[in-house]
């Protein structure tokens, strides 16, 4: 089966947007994008919420081809172009696009069976409503924690709709030059 990881920044307090979105707080550098490339290559499927989807979907698809392109966006936005997509929206079930699969109902079996079927891990970048949501239906296997050096004090908790106690196991963690703990956890 293949397996769902989580994979966010998140302030130290359990956070990963402010109340109003914001992210201006997360600490990245080439460092981190080298770490986030090597472990990417493990997948082959990208789950988004609607509002991430659009977000990596305005800027992925050409961010190679930018003159002042990173390594980082020449790597990504290969990696992109050729992951299939699960986008959780209830607004746009009827669109169709090629390697993206829009749900908009019934997660828990959908998410269930595209877990059944051949291929590499299922990364969710970002997403916080779709993290949610599958957390409701205990779906997530793994959990890749960016824990960026801040207390936001307030706004989008990582983990909500957490049904009972879920032990998890400590697979490695890393230390990043720039103050972020990289924190890789697995279901126990």
């Amino acid at each position: 089966m293949r397996k769902l990881v989580s994979f966010f920044h998140v302030s130290l307090d359990g956070y990963v947007a402010g109340l109003n979105g914001e992210m201006d707080w997360i600490k990245v550098d080439d460092e981190i994008f080298e770490h986030v490339g090597e472990r990417v290559n493990d997948s082959d499927t990208a789950l988004y919420g609607r509002v991430t989807w659009q977000m990596m979907e305005g800027y992925w698809p050409t961010a190679a081809d930018q003159p002042n392109a990173t390594r980082h966006d020449i790597e990504h936005a290969a990696w992109y172009k050729n992951a299939k997509k699960i986008v959780l929206s209830k607004s746009m079930q009827d669109e169709q696009l090629p390697d993206t699969t829009f749900i908009s109902d019934d997660v828990e079996h959908h998410i269930k069976a595209v877990k059944q079927q051949a291929g590499k891990e299922i990364l969710i970048f970002g997403s916080p409503s779709a993290t949610h949501s599958l957390l409701q239906y205990d779906l997530i296997d793994e959990f890749w924690l960016f824990v960026n050096p801040v207390l936001l004090g307030k706004g989008m908790p990582l983990f909500k709709n957490v049904s009972e106690t879920t032990p998890l196991t400590l697979v490695s963690s890393k230390t990043f030059s720039n103050g972020v703990v990289c924190m890789h956890y697995k279901k126990a």
